[in-house]
C-alpha cells in the first residue's frame, strides 16, 4: 500500500510541479511533511541538503531519497519513477504532435518565431556567463572564442569542444 501512495504523490508532483527541482522543494515538503507525515522537518532538511550534493537533478534526487527513507530501495525506485513519468508522458505526446504537424503553415509559423527566441535565450545565458567574475584572465576569453568559432564553423562538436577546453584548462592553468 506505501508504494502505491508512493506512485501517486510524486506522480502528482511531477505532474502539478514546473520550474525544476528548486520550485519542488516546497510542494515536496507540504506532501511528505505535512499531508502524509512520511517525514519530520528535520528529516526532509537532510533530504535538501543530500540532494544538493549528489550528481543528478535535485528533484530527481529527493524523490529517490525520499522514496529509500520511507519504504526501501523499492520505494526509490517507485517515488523516481513517479516522478520523472509525467514529463516523460508530456515529452511524447509533443515529440509525435510536433511530428504530424510539421510540415503545416502555422506550425512553421511558430517554429520561425521560436528558433530567434531560443538563440536569444542561449546568447544571454552566455553574456551573464561571460562577466568578469567567471573569467579569469585574456586566456579565458580566447578559448571561449576559439571554442564559439569551432562550433559555429562546424569543425569540432560539443563534445570536442568539453575535450579541448579541459585539456586547454589543464595546459594553461
Amino acid at each position: 500500500m506505501i508504494y502505491v501512495k508512493l506512485f501517486l504523490t510524486f506522480f502528482k508532483i511531477g505532474l502539478f510541479n514546473f520550474g525544476g527541482g528548486y520550485a519542488m522543494i516546497s510542494f515536496l515538503q507540504n506532501e511528505v511533511v505535512f499531508k502524509s507525515g512520511w517525514l519530520t522537518t528535520a528529516q526532509f532538511t537532510d533530504i535538501v541538503a543530500v540532494s544538493q550534493v549528489t550528481p543528478g537533478p535535485v528533484g530527481i534526487n529527493m524523490a529517490t531519497y525520499t522514496g529509500y527513507t520511507v519504504a526501501d530501495a523499492w520505494g526509490a525506485a517507485i517515488a523516481t519513477f513517479a516522478v520523472c513519468l509525467p514529463s516523460f508522458l508530456l515529452m511524447i505526446w509533443l515529440g509525435s504532435f510536433l511530428l504530424k504537424h510539421q510540415h503545416s503553415p502555422r506550425m512553421q509559423g511558430v517554429l520561425a518565431v521560436l528558433r530567434p527566441a531560443v538563440v536569444g535565450l542561449i546568447a544571454a545565458a552566455a553574456l551573464v556567463l561571460c562577466n568578469s567574475e567567471n573569467f579569469i584572465d585574456y586566456k579565458s576569453y580566447f578559448f571561449f572564442a576559439l571554442a564559439f568559432l569551432l562550433v559555429y564553423l562546424r569543425k569540432i562538436g560539443p563534445v570536442g569542444v568539453l575535450l579541448f577546453s579541459a585539456a586547454a584548462g589543464l595546459i594553461c592553468y
